[in-house]
């Protein structure tokens, strides 16, 4: 029997790029919102850091992309085109990383307590994690209209944990982009880089704790940073 050595800890993920490979759908929806007004489709291979920020952002640089402005005042209906779309599409496409679900599972049988916290739209999130049947992992969705502010902003990591009845002192944030590392940093949590997601700067410049080839590798990354706050804490008792 698996020891439950985690109980009491909270592993807080980031969603599309870190969970899921969700590239392929926003960039399709993305793709469809250029074609109408006569801009060229801005490739797969090219355009995966343009995904993790939001959906205004990826609008923004994704019309930047194709040599063209998406001016929000003067086509603001734009974004519930692209969302209405989305949301038909959201998991055409979109996978899982290779490893997630027998690493959830194994985090989850140690104790751990695992939750999302993504700057997607909780209800958006819901649905694509809903669509992939990995909800059962998770004790809390946390988008930004859940939580007080978006990531880079230490609220979304803390408040995040704290939904999902953890404590932040006792939490890993483990996120692909410096969204990720920029809020578990000001939340004082550390964080595991996804190597394999949208990292949107050299993995040594994202400024994680550790830095993941794989998923399965969050496993052994999870057990080095609780040995490292364990010692931490029995060196402070003594």
């Amino acid at each position: 029997m698996r020891t439950r050595d985690l109980e009491g800890w909270t592993i807080a993920f980031d969603l599309d790029g870190t969970l899921v490979d969700s590239a392929p759908d926003l960039i399709g929806t993305l793709n469809r919102m250029l074609a109408p007004r006569g801009y060229p489709p801005v490739p797969l291979s090219s355009a995966r850091h343009l995904v993790g920020h939001g959906v205004r952002p990826l609008l923004r640089h994704g019309f930047a992309e194709a040599g063209a402005v998406w001016d929000e005042t003067a086509e603001p209906e734009l974004f519930d085109l692209f969302l209405d779309d989305y949301v038909t599409h959201i998991a055409d496409d979109s996978r899982t990383f290779d490893g997630v679900v027998e690493t959830l599972d194994h985090l989850s049988a140690r104790g751990a307590l695992l939750c999302v916290a993504t700057n997607k739209r909780t209800d958006l999130a819901r649905a694509l994690i809903d669509a992939l049947g990995l909800t059962r992992h998770f004790v809390v969705i946390a988008g930004p209209d859940r939580v007080s502010a978006r990531k880079p902003d230490g609220a979304h990591v803390r408040e995040a944990v704290q939904l999902a009845g953890g404590d932040p002192a006792r939490a890993v944030m483990v996120g692909d982009a410096t969204t990720d590392t920029g809020s578990a940093r000001a939340a004082g949590v550390p964080c595991v880089v996804a190597g394999f997601g949208y990292n949107d700067a050299p993995l040594a410049e994202l400024g994680g704790d550790i830095v993941i080839d794989r998923f399965s590798d969050l496993i052994a990354a999870v057990e080095t940073l609780h040995r490292a706050a364990t010692a931490a804490v029995e060196a402070a008792a003594i």
